[in-house]
């Protein structure tokens, strides 16, 4: 995300509105709701993980313990049990 300089882009009365609260620092403005992308549609993450999600359940269905699928995949006890029990 690059630096913009609030006179480029606010009209003249808005930039003096805002001066009044913050002043002379960085500000970070999220996007609206209704533009805002989902987690993970950026990148491919959110498949990698649901793939890897599936293939815990198969394991687990396949006979693996808790332990094993903890040790496989580098997970906690608790992340484990939120991937098998939690749909």
């Amino acid at each position: 995300m690059a630096y913009i300089n609030g006179k480029e882009v606010l009209p003249e009365e808005l930039l003096k509105e805002v001066q009044k609260y913050f002043r002379g620092g960085i500000m970070y403005i999220p996007d609206t709701e209704k533009t805002r992308k989902p987690w993970g549609s950026n990148t491919e993450i959110k498949s990698i993980l649901n793939k890897r999600n599936v293939e815990i359940r198969t394991k687990k269905l396949s006979g693996a313990s808790i332990k094993e699928l903890m040790e496989e995949y580098h997970l906690s006890y608790d992340s484990i049990k939120k991937i098998l029990y939690c749909t």
